[in-house]
């Protein structure tokens, strides 16, 4: 309960105005049934002994009948709309807070996670909590309340049966459902779990599907899958028992109120204390107001897969990123040299101890404006430089500057300004052409988006379609070849105006022709710019204008010829 605690408070305050407005309505519906219930209870009764020659004005009940009828009705609308919409809106709060608690986090942070539960968690964990507000707070506040209300109007007449009928109340909204939450902490537990493994393998299963069917592994996964949803199916099952096991107590607590009503309502009859058609009315009154405690044992019930929700989003929310700005930062100039000076990097191991070094004293000057290849065989090194150089990293020894300020003591956000980074598996978005583009600039202008498909040499392919910018790309740029994803993704690394190129094995994936015609035009199109590329291919004349080769943490000179 404490994650629960901790992790909803701050976001109910936000919409603190909602959520009291749907609790007002709730409690309008609860008093507005049982006062109809009771009233009803009440005008039959007595219209019944009025027909056996008693006098009774059938007026004024058969009008609050009505009344509470239409507010009934109109009080249960409202809440609804009222409830669910401040839910959503609670709910959709939460997911942004997830979010960007997941942006802020580094590469390696997030890399400890699998994709689809870090998916699991930014959807069914936060959907998971919509139970908290919907189904135990407001049954639990609103019974209560009314509860007062109505163990006051039976002590009136009936104190004995008034005391009781406050004793279950309490029993029925505090007790029950506490013992319901503490049973439910394993199945919950184990419920979201399986939901998060479930929507982990579903993804999995969906990128890889190519590679399971050439290993003949699809037998594995299926009977993953099928572990997963019988462990799924167990845990609803233990849920749904539990808050079976809640009602049955309910009902007979109700069963003891209306029999306490009875005997000493009998009694007060007997002695003319109260009228006949008064103790049916209350007897029904009683009998609605534990209606509600109905939905509160099945959210109750399925508060234990809420708490642990909450457990696994404040693993994400409350981490803090490896990588954070300084109190005060400074500023970086727009333009400048990029340097690493004596640069000593390893990454760390599981103890958080470093491990070994991957980077040796490192030194390397790049003046602005200039196109530096970096070269060298697999683990060498090579993207670890280009991760501290956007300071996705930050190294044991040594500084790396940019325009003479080192990265330790500038914003990240100006920063990444001045850098754009293009990985090999950079990602080309479900959409057009036009709106993977506009993710470089979201104000870029039609001619803007033109030049930059001109700059990477893919212009004339995207005119020579009949949709042109508006040209739907589909899954992972399904309906481009490789080099055109790869010269897509550099028109939109260039549309960012950043003076700085950090390019990551650009050309993985593609033949040798590819290649040396990517190369060809990556110093026209990144003309101006400073360019730190990453590769293992062979670079044609005039690519660069300086290689160095990476090994054993060390940079050399390499000859372009």
């Amino acid at each position: 309960m404490k994650a629960l605690w901790r992790l909803l408070p701050a976001v109910y305050r936000q919409r603190s105005g909602a959520l009291l407005g749907a609790l007002t309505l709730a409690l309008i519906t609860i008093v507005a049934g049982v006062g109809l219930l009771g009233v009803s209870g009440w005008f039959l009764s007595a219209a019944a002994v009025a027909g056996a020659g008693a006098v009774f004005n059938l007026f004024v009940p058969s009008a609050l009948v009505r009344l509470l009828s239409f507010v009934r009705i109109a009080a249960r609308y409202a809440e609804r709309l009222v409830g669910h919409s401040a839910t959503l809106r609670l709910l959709t709060d939460l997911r942004r807070q997830v979010f960007n608690a997941l942006v802020g986090l580094t590469p390696r942070q997030l890399s400890r996670y699998r994709d689809g539960d870090l998916v699991a968690r930014l959807t069914g964990d936060v959907d998971a909590l919509d139970t908290v507000f919907l189904n135990v707070l407001t049954p639990m506040l609103t019974a209560a309340l009314a509860s007062a209300v109505l163990a006051v109007v039976v002590g009136v007449w009936v104190p004995a049966a008034g005391w009781i009928l406050a004793a279950a109340m309490l029993v029925a909204c505090l007790v029950i459902p506490a013992w319901l939450a503490r049973a439910a902490r394993a199945p919950g537990r184990a419920l979201q779990e399986s939901q998060a493994a479930l929507r982990a393998t579903t993804l999995e299963a969906v990128e890889s599907h190519a590679d399971l069917i050439a290993l003949n592994a699809t037998s594995e996964v299926r009977d993953a899958y099928a572990r997963h949803c019988a462990a799924s199916g167990r845990a609803r099952e233990r849920q749904v028992g539990l808050a079976a096991n809640g009602a049955w107590v309910v009902q007979i607590l109700a069963g003891l109120c209306v029999l306490a009503v009875l005997w000493f309502g009998l009694d007060a009859l007997a002695q003319e204390r109260l009228s006949g058609p008064l103790l049916a009315g209350l007897l029904l009154a009683v009998l609605g107001l534990f209606e509600v405690a109905g939905p509160l044992m099945r959210g109750a019930a399925r508060l234990g897969a809420s708490v642990s929700a909450a457990q696994r989003i404040l693993t994400l929310t409350e981490q803090h990123p490896d990588q954070r700005d300084p109190a005060q930062a400074i500023a970086f100039p727009e333009r400048g040299d990029i340097e690493f000076d004596r640069v000593t990097f390893a990454y760390p191991l599981a103890n958080g101890e470093p491990g070994q070094p991957v980077l040796r004293e490192l030194s390397l000057s790049i003046v602005a404006g200039e196109r530096v290849a970096i070269s060298g065989p697999s683990g060498a090194g090579k993207s670890t430089l280009l991760q501290l150089l956007l300071r996705l990293e930050d190294p044991q020894a040594g500084s790396v500057r940019y325009a003479g300020v080192a990265l330790r003591d500038g914003a990240m956000a100006e920063l990444h300004r001045r850098i754009a980074w293009l990985p090999q598996d950079a990602p080309v978005f479900l959409g057009t052409l036009r709106t993977n583009l506009l993710i470089g600039d979201a104000q870029a202008d039609d001619d803007a988006l033109w030049r930059a498909l001109d700059a990477a040499k893919l212009g004339e392919f995207v005119r020579s379609l009949p949709e042109g910018l508006d040209t739907w790309v589909g899954e992972t740029g399904a309906s481009l070849s490789v080099g055109q994803a790869r010269r897509l993704c550099l028109a939109r690394a260039l549309l960012t105006s950043c003076p700085v190129l950090a390019l990551d094995e650009p050309t993985a994936g593609l033949d040798e022709a590819a290649q040396v015609a990517f190369f060809t035009d990556l110093a026209a199109a990144a003309r101006g710019r400073t360019v730190v590329l990453v590769t293992h291919a062979k670079l044609p004349p005039g690519a660069v204008d300086r290689q160095l080769v990476l090994r054993d943490g060390v940079l050399a000179p390499h000859s372009l010829a």
